[in-house]
Order: C-alpha cells, then sequence, then structure tokens
C-alpha cells in the first residue's frame, strides 16, 4: 500500500493555533503590561518596560469552552482592513494582467536581455526583485518559468538558471521588499511604524542581496555552458515543451497602462510619506489604478466587473487566513495571556544584547514561513508577539519588522510548502532535490548577509529608516 504524503495546509495550522491559544488560557498566568502611545504613531500603543502584572484574583476570566469560534469572526472584524485590502488589489491586478500589459512588460524585457548571459541574469534580477518589492508579485512570474527556461537552453545554461532568474530574485524582492501590501506594509501596521518608512534603505539591502545572488547564479551559468554534465539537471528531457505565449506584444495602451500603474505606486508612495496616507488611501489609488487600466484597454464594463471579481475571487484563500491569522492573537488577548507571552520569551532574552534578540526574531520568522508559507498570515500570527517583544529587548520596531521580513521572503526560494515554488518547479522540470543543492549554499550567503543587517539596524537605528 502507497504511503499518503504528508502535506501542511496553511489554515488547518492557523486554526490548530488558535484552539492552543484558547488552551494556553487555561494554564498560563493572566497578566498585563501598561501601554502608551507610539511615538510616531499616536493612535497605536507600545507595551511600558517593567510594568508587567498578574492579573487581580476577581479580574481573571475563564473562556468558554467555544470561545475560539467566537473569536473567528472577531479576527476577520479586525483585520478587515487588510482583508478589503486584500481583495482589492488582487482585483486590480487581474485588470493588469488581462490587458496584457504586465506579460507584455516582462517578456519583452527577458527578450531584449536575452543576448548574453550575464546580461539577461542581471536584467531579470533587477525585474522580478522590482516586482517583489513593490505589489508583491509571484503568482504572476509562473507562466515566464517555459520561457526563460527555452532562452537558457538556447544560450547552453539549463533549467535551473532559469528557475535562478525567477526565484531567487522573487525571494529577496520579498524579503526587502519596500511596499508591498502583503507583507511588509501589515508588519508596519502592526508594529505601529509609518507605512513604506524604510523603503530606501530596502532598496539598497536589496542591490546587495541581488549582488551576491547573481555572483552566485552566473558562477553556475559558466559552468555549465563549459560543461554541461555539470548541470544539476543533465538527466532531464527538455527536448519539447518550450514554447513563447502568443500576444506578447507591448502596444501603445499597454505601454500606457505601464505608465498609469507605476505613477500611481509614485502617488502612494508620496503620499504616505508626505501626508501620512494609509490603507483606505492605498485601496483608493489601486481603484483608480484599475479604473483607467480599464478604460485605456476599452475593456467593457461587463467584462471589467468580472475580471475584477475573478482577482477578488482569487484572494479569498490568503484573505480569509489573515483574519484566522488575527484571531489567534485575540483569543491570547481575551485570556489576558498574550502579555505573559511576549513577557515569558522577553524573560528568556533578559540580559542578552538587542542585537542577540533580533537574530532570534530572524530564527522564530524562518521556521515559521515553513508552516505558514503566507506573508500576509505569518505578520498577524507573530507580529503581535515580536512587536512588544521588541520594546521589551531593546529592539527597535523597524528591526523586527525587517526580521519579519527576511524569515518570510528569503525561504520562499524553497520552501517546500509554498505552492509557488513547487509549481515553478513542476513547471521547469527541476527535482525539488536538485533545486535544495543549487540554492540552499546560496541561503547560507544570504542568511549570514541578513544577520548583518539586522546588527546594523539595532546599532545606527533610526537613520536608517527615513
Amino acid at each position: 500500500m502507497k504511503a499518503r504524503a504528508i502535506t501542511i495546509d496553511a489554515l488547518v495550522l492557523i486554526f490548530s493555533f488558535i484552539i492552543i491559544a484558547q488552551l494556553l488560557s487555561y494554564v498560563v498566568p493572566q497578566g498585563t503590561f501598561e501601554r502608551q502611545p507610539y511615538p510616531d504613531n499616536p493612535a497605536r500603543e507600545m507595551v511600558v518596560d517593567g510594568t508587567y502584572a498578574t492579573v487581580d484574583e476577581g479580574d481573571e476570566v475563564t473562556l468558554a469552552p467555544w470561545h475560539f469560534l467566537l473569536a473567528i469572526t472577531n479576527g476577520l472584524a479586525d483585520a478587515q482592513d487588510i482583508i478589503f485590502l486584500i481583495f482589492l488589489v488582487g482585483g486590480v491586478i487581474e485588470l493588469l494582467r488581462a490587458s496584457g500589459a504586465i506579460d507584455a512588460a516582462l517578456h519583452g524585457a527577458v527578450e531584449r536581455l536575452g543576448h548574453s548571459p550575464w546580461i539577461l541574469i542581471g536584467g531579470c534580477f533587477l525585474l522580478f526583485s522590482l516586482g517583489s518589492f513593490t505589489i508583491g508579485m509571484g503568482e504572476e512570474y509562473i507562466p515566464l518559468i517555459p520561457i526563460i527556461v527555452t532562452m537558457s537552453l538556447a544560450m547552453r545554461m539549463d533549467a535551473v538558471v532559469a528557475m535562478g532568474m525567477v526565484w531567487v530574485p522573487y525571494g529577496i524582492g520579498w524579503g526587502c521588499a519596500g511596499i508591498n501590501p502583503f507583507g511588509v506594509l501589515i508588519a508596519q501596521n502592526i508594529a505601529g511604524v509609518p507605512l513604506t518608512s524604510g523603503s530606501l534603505t530596502k532598496l539598497a539591502m536589496m542591490l546587495v542581496f541581488l549582488a551576491v545572488a547573481f555572483h552566485h547564479v552566473y558562477r553556475y551559468a559558466r559552468k555549465v555552458q563549459k560543461d554541461p554534465a555539470a548541470s544539476l539537471v543533465a538527466d532531464v528531457d527538455y527536448s519539447k515543451g518550450f514554447e513563447p505565449p502568443d500576444d506578447i506584444a507591448m502596444t501603445v495602451p499597454r505601454a500606457a497602462i505601464l505608465v498609469v500603474f507605476l505613477l500611481g505606486v509614485g502617488v502612494f508612495v508620496y503620499g504616505a510619506a508626505e501626508h501620512h496616507w494609509y490603507i483606505s488611501e492605498l485601496n483608493a489609488v489601486f481603484l483608480g489604478i484599475g479604473l483607467l487600466t480599464a478604460l485605456i484597454a476599452r475593456m467593457p464594463a461587463g467584462e471589467t466587473s468580472r475580471l475584477f471579481l475573478e482577482g477578488c475571487a482569487k484572494m479569498t484563500a490568503p484573505a480569509l487566513i489573515v483574519g484566522f491569522a488575527r484571531t489567534i492573537a485575540i483569543v491570547l488577548e481575551d485570556g489576558q495571556v498574550i502579555d505573559s507571552v511576549v513577557y515569558g520569551i522577553a524573560s528568556l532574552l533578559d540580559g542578552m544584547p538587542p542585537d542577540v534578540s533580533a537574530v532570534g526574531m530572524l530564527l522564530v520568522q524562518t521556521i515559521c514561513n515553513f508552516f505558514i508559507p503566507s506573508g500576509s498570515g505569518q505578520a498577524f500570527v507573530t507580529m503581535p508577539i515580536m512587536s512588544p517583544l521588541a520594546t521589551l529587548t531593546d529592539v527597535p520596531q523597524q528591526t523586527a519588522v525587517l526580521a519579519y521580513q527576511f524569515g518570510d521572503g528569503f525561504t520562499n526560494m524553497i520552501n517546500p510548502t509554498n505552492a509557488l515554488v513547487m509549481g515553478a518547479l513542476v513547471l521547469g522540470r527541476i527535482p525539488y532535490m536538485a533545486w535544495v543543492k543549487f540554492v540552499g549554499p546560496l541561503l547560507i550567503k544570504v542568511f549570514l548577509l541578513a544577520v548583518a543587517f539586522l546588527v546594523l539596524s539595532v546599532h545606527v537605528g533610526p537613520a536608517l529608516w527615513h
């Protein structure tokens, strides 16, 4: 009898965490910290170090056995701004894709960069990392895998190089994202720091990571060109199935749509920095981009509506995961034990330097990403604990956000529970272990560099994040 494969479903795991959170409310001593407004964001509160105290016996609460079921509704309601953002952005991205503008831009750029290996690799690195850095692109890259595999084979490279040109910058772009609405903006929201703050610093970090990754991929590409037998997929048949798609021409309307999109992103970044725009304004900007896209592409109203709703529907799973993930903190808060959990973790780190605590946060976030591959879901699970923990261990909130980003993004290159990476490997006909052998040494370099950046962010402080 064939053994069944073990799979990890994100919603099942998060629901298990909700139940565990309720069980903790029965065994963990109840306690609270005093709180005060964030200096940079008075609308949100932060814990005050040294003020933890257990709850008086008369003020203790006992959650009903079914409380976790009630809390799910509260979790969905509490995360409604992010849930609506995910739905609306998903709908607008579907309009952009239907217009052909994104595919035309990506395919056109790849074709123009294909004259020499270093230009192709470097250009793809910049292109795909910026897509993840800005709007969290990832799914859009999957259809490009066969095209880039075809180009790599034509240049006497292999499919591993093609995968490296797409998925390595994807992971780095997520890990260093500046305005990704599905990751960094959620974490910054929870941590109480200004949205999009530090984007230029993270862009500079991303370029450093890309330089390290470029050396790794290019060195392997040259090795395969010199000796095809050195390829990690030398035994895979690539004789059929790698043809370019139809209709990828860059037309005037598609170019205009790209300009509208870039202007929209620029307007929001300016508004967030100068006028403290928030999620409502971000939603408005994306809706404006969607309407202009439909007008320029001359989409009928009915088709525009259908495509928008289809895009929203595709975001149902991540949107619900965000609400369920928020429920974990809701249950811990209702049981008056979330501060006790934070205090217990902080006690383990008592006396350790802040940079050691920051590295510990990176470790926790990295492990969590293997179980919760959704970036938005992971933010809602971990940041409600990591943010107050950062305050207690003298780790800047921006560093806590950066630890979340590094832990979530970089492991996206290799995470077997990430449907995107596994789907891309299937399209490229790359065995998972061959990919691990290729990207594993790179991840060691990337995480060592990540540790250096976290330590730097602890010691340099606010100067990095304006």
